[in-house]
């Protein structure tokens, strides 16, 4: 597993890994950026990101790539229903079959599970942790990295879809029950408050948390986020449309990827975006 991690990881420990699996959830609307899929993988894999997440699927179009500079692969190891503007009859998050053995014949560094905790959905809830705890033992036997995504949601007032919850009472427990069922790598959404993300970090202990982007945001105002987290200890970020949906994908892979490794100011890392656009 460490070896796995050490090729995850940048030498400093930190990592950026770019999510290009959103078309696995069956929403319209995560499309995207990414519905020419070979051009998206090709943008991405051109600025050097630390690992890109895919589905079984597209993880072709990263794996086929020669040379031994390619970003890592996440893989992604289960399907769910949750993101959908109109709320289904019934919610479910799939397990795919023999994910770890997947994952190993692609060369994967890691794959990636959700730990869903919905309102008045506790059979949703159950049905993730029996995914997380099926697939520990066997990430054990094969030496695969876990990471675990604990998402708390909630409904909004008008959009009639589920939104993410940042609130922390939701956040901080179920960050700590992905690290007791064995989470190698946390994937976590950050908390309304920004200062409140240290009690996300402290329940984590030794697991590193790398921090969700969500939803597309201002430029200027996903730069200054990353620069937070990063300064309040977070080990990464994990993007995916505020990457993939942005006009010139390859120049804001490297903007983040200046935050995170070189500790770039948000100011520094907009200049790096628009030389890159220029």
């Amino acid at each position: 597993m460490r070896a796995r991690l050490h090729r995850l990881l940048g030498p400093d420990g930190n990592c950026f890994d770019v999510a290009i699996d959103h078309g696995v959830f069956n929403e319209p609307t995560f499309l995207g950026g990414i519905a020419d899929m070979p051009r998206a993988v090709a943008a991405i894999v051109a600025a050097g990101p630390d690992a890109i997440q895919l589905t079984p699927g597209q993880a072709p179009l990263l794996q086929n790539v020669p040379g031994r500079t390619k970003p890592a692969l996440v893989l992604r190891t289960d399907v769910a229903n949750v993101y959908g503007t109109t709320l289904p009859r019934a919610l479910f998050c799939e397990p795919m079959t023999d994910a770890v053995e997947q994952a190993v014949r692609l060369d994967a560094a890691a794959v990636v599970v959700n730990l869903l905790l919905l309102p008045d959905q506790p059979e949703l809830h159950r049905q993730c942790v029996r995914n997380v705890v099926a697939l520990k033992p066997v990430c054990e036997r094969f030496g695969m990295p876990l990471m675990v995504e604990p998402i708390a949601m909630k409904l909004p007032s008008a959009q009639g879809g589920y939104a993410v919850d940042g609130d922390v009472a939701k956040i901080v427990p179920l960050v700590r029950q992905a690290v007791e069922l064995g989470a190698d790598l946390i994937k976590a959404d950050p908390p309304d408050e920004p200062a409140d993300l240290a009690r996300v970090l402290e329940v984590a202990g030794a697991v590193p948390v790398l921090v969700r982007g969500g939803g597309k945001a201002d430029e200027a105002e996903i730069l200054r986020r990353t620069h937070a987290v990063m300064r309040a200890g977070a080990r990464g970020i994990v993007y995916g449309r505020n990457v993939i949906q942005h006009p010139n994908p390859t120049a804001m892979t490297r903007a983040f990827m200046a935050i995170v490794h070189d500790g770039a100011t948000p100011e520094q890392a907009l200049a790096i975006l628009r030389g890159s656009h220029a």
